[in-house]
């Protein structure tokens, strides 16, 4: 299950839910939970994970800009699938290369078709809440998936 097709199938079983842990500027670990899901990366087109920050000026958007690597770990049971990578930040105080800023609405969709459930159209009735309270896309490019024994 040590891969993103693992990662997938437990998000899938669990509503998206994924705890992510950020390192602080301390050094110590920040950890919540977050509806996360397998995406394609809109630059490349290779495998990411991605999750939504809601809120500018969150803790996770702090950390991630001082430190972008990011643990994700899916769950389901006693199964679980780790993913750690680095993270890059798509929102209105983080420029994504390539993208202008109304793109990002569309990526954000994206990942909340992917970890929630639906298709991107299910959530452009939330475009002006998403611009509203700031919400940043993370992609986290995996560099190390493990999991538990079989």
């Amino acid at each position: 299950m040590a891969d993103l097709d693992g990662a997938r199938e437990l998000g899938l079983r669990e509503s998206g839910l994924a705890v992510v842990a950020t390192r602080r500027v301390d050094g110590s670990v920040q950890a919540s939970v977050v509806n996360a899901g397998v995406v394609d990366h809109p630059a490349t087109g290779g495998p990411v994970v991605g999750f939504v920050v809601a809120k500018r000026g969150a803790r996770k958007l702090t950390n991630l800009r001082a430190h972008p690597y990011v643990t994700l770990v899916f769950r389901s049971g006693w199964e679980w699938v780790a993913v750690e990578g680095h993270a890059e930040l798509a929102g209105p105080d983080d420029p994504f290369e390539g993208f202008e800023p109304v793109d990002i609405v569309g990526l954000l969709r994206v990942i909340y078709a992917a970890a929630a459930g639906g298709s991107p159209e299910d959530w452009k009735a939330l475009d002006d809440t998403m611009a509203a309270e700031g919400h940043t896309a993370v992609l986290v490019r995996p560099q190390r998936v493990y999991s538990n024994p079989a």
